[in-house]
């Protein structure tokens, strides 16, 4: 809501995860949280890994995002990790895998007032989410970390790069199994 006001206009519509292509998913996935379906709203392994490197990389799992993202506030403070790590089990607790990530597909920004991957995959590519090559869905995910500094449409050669490692992830955790909790 915040953004609305802010940018005046907002691109958004809700989809089910039912009409977003399997492939987009993947990549998401492979993206921002590979052991998504094997962890409990926590990745222990990542947060070990971002203490260990001084906080330079992020360990928020998905399912820590959509918290933030749908009942927190923005920003780094102690009071709302505080709250994101209460929520974080209640959330993984009352909603399935499939329902978490369809919430973050939705509330996730790829751009400039453009929220939820239907706006996104209208944006970039003017396509459907079920409509993403497999390409386009690992460049969607690689705008992720930072959508207002990068685009999928014209990716510069270090998104070029983090796509093909996320088509590579996306590939294993179909291939290992990883993605079973949110397709089907």
């Amino acid at each position: 809501m915040s953004e609305s006001r802010r940018l005046g206009n907002v691109d958004r519509t809700w989809v089910s995860i039912g009409q977003v292509s399997p492939r987009l998913a993947r990549s998401v996935v492979a993206a921002e949280d590979a052991n998504f379906c094997d962890h409990w709203g926590f990745d222990v392994a990542a947060i070990r890994a971002a203490i260990t490197q001084g906080g330079a990389r992020g360990a928020s799992t998905i399912s820590q995002q959509v918290v933030k993202n749908v009942y927190l506030w923005q920003g780094r403070s102690w009071p709302r990790k505080a709250l994101e790590a209460v929520l974080t089990p209640l959330v993984e607790i009352f909603w399935s895998k499939r329902r978490i990530l369809e919430v973050y597909l939705n509330v996730a920004e790829f751009d400039e007032g453009v929220f939820g991957i239907e706006a996104a995959s209208r944006h970039y590519f003017g396509v459907g989410p079920d409509k993403l090559s497999a390409v386009q869905a690992a460049r969607l995910a690689a705008v992720l970390p930072n959508p207002k500094g990068r685009s999928a449409s014209k990716p510069t050669a270090k998104i070029r790069k983090r796509s093909r490692a996320i088509l590579s992830g996306a590939a294993t955790i179909l291939a290992d199994g990883r993605s079973v909790c949110f397709e089907g």
